[in-house]
């Protein structure tokens, strides 16, 4: 079973996600430039949402280079400095085991580890505990299958040259991911803009003039968005446990759509919901299909619908052809606030809503009824 998710999502004036430049991202599709927020940015807006933590019952992933710091800090307890000998002891541990460590920071490792805080706390209580083989406590502690809710959606692959105490740990440190996550790029043509801002001196001087010039670059972009998640992979990336698979999938989706990447939104505040969510629940077809080239001919500035009633409506008429075309099977359900955009198509002169679509108004229903068809469709995988 696939649960497939696309968006329609215009955003305000912004700069969510920057390149090396400090710029909005940007790419080219259909020959013209668009703007983009990249998959590794909206995956880490949802992992850290607080619909997502639903999911992660306080036991979320940490990604970091500061493994030895944090497991220091967990054998401390809260509110203690972690001790020398224990930082040292810690580092020896990864130094033997084949974990290269930065010059400049010998508390830093070269490469990132993503674990679970169950793992650092046991490994900091192992510490504590004054345990003498701490290399092979260490290594059953990572080698342990991790039931982590992000790791098992968004994969972990943690490469180096394991030895010494962690020789046993030699590919047990990857985990596929269970899900696919697009970059999200407008459905239009996009130029980035500059923004000439000053900051006022609020106690004047002699020297006449701002107290501080700059330029920051912004854009805005209406993009959209597309997530899959392989449902048999997540199931077993969980150890068999479908019940946590479920809440992965319910907070995964309501993270998607209430989560915002939070690059400058202090200065530019583009707090702006989707528009449309159209999310596929496949059984019989469980071919993912991005719909992105249903704008790989951008949305004209002044379309008759506006910018992003143009988008909704290349949506649904490139989801009518490719469901036509293909006879691509699964169950549908599409929301739009207050069901204000309709997802349709043109036939002839006529437009019509598209058969085998289940349209609602409200998000809180529209979850409920793509949670009771994955459900369904999780319980024939299971069968079959």
């Amino acid at each position: 079973m696939l649960i497939e998710i696309h968006m329609i999502q215009n955003h305000s004036p912004s700069n969510l996600n920057r390149d090396d430049l400090g710029a909005p991202k940007t790419c080219l599709f259909g020959g013209v430039t668009r703007a983009r927020i990249s998959s590794q940015c909206l995956k880490r807006s949802i992992r850290r949402s607080g619909e997502f933590a639903a999911a992660l019952e306080r036991d979320g992933g940490v990604r970091t280079r500061r493994l030895i710091e944090e497991i220091a800090k967990a054998a401390a307890g809260k509110g203690n400095e972690p001790k020398k000998a224990d930082l040292d002891a810690i580092r020896k541990v990864f130094n033997d085991g084949g974990v290269g460590l930065d010059k400049n920071d010998v508390n830093r490792s070269d490469i990132l580890f993503f674990l679970p805080q169950s793992a650092i706390k046991e490994m900091g209580d192992a510490v504590k505990a004054g345990q003498e083989n701490l290399g092979g406590q260490f290594a059953k502690i990572i080698g342990q299958f991790v039931q982590t809710p992000d790791i098992a959606l968004c994969g972990r692959m943690t490469e180096f040259d394991a030895k010494g105490p962690f020789e046993n740990l030699k590919g047990k440190f990857t985990v596929e991911a269970a899900l696919s996550a697009a970059h999200a790029i407008s459905t239009h043509a996009n130029i980035n803009e500059i923004d000439y801002f000053t900051a006022a001196d609020d106690v004047p001087g002699p020297d006449a003039g701002a107290g501080h010039v700059n330029e920051a670059i912004f854009t805005s972009a209406c993009f959209y968005k597309h997530f899959v998640i392989d449902w048999e992979q997540l199931v077993k990336n969980l150890g068999g446990d479908e019940a946590l698979a479920k809440t992965t999938v319910k907070c995964f989706l309501e993270g998607a759509v209430k989560a915002n990447p939070s690059g400058k939104q202090h200065a530019y505040a583009a707090f702006n919901p989707p528009d449309g969510i159209l999310v596929e629940i496949k059984t019989k077809s469980p071919t993912p299909i991005s719909y992105a080239n249903a704008f790989a001919d951008p949305v004209p500035e002044k379309a008759q619908r506006g910018l992003v009633g143009e988008s909704i409506a290349r949506l649904g008429q490139y989801l009518h052809d490719l469901m036509d075309g293909y006879a691509i099977e699964a169950e549908r359900f599409w929301f739009s606030p207050s069901g204000r955009s309709p997802l349709t198509h043109v036939a002839g002169e006529q437009e019509k809503s598209i058969d085998g679509v289940t349209s609602e108004g409200n998000f809180n229903a529209f979850v409920q009824k793509v949670m009771a068809a994955a459900n369904t469709g999780a319980a024939g995988t299971e069968r079959a």
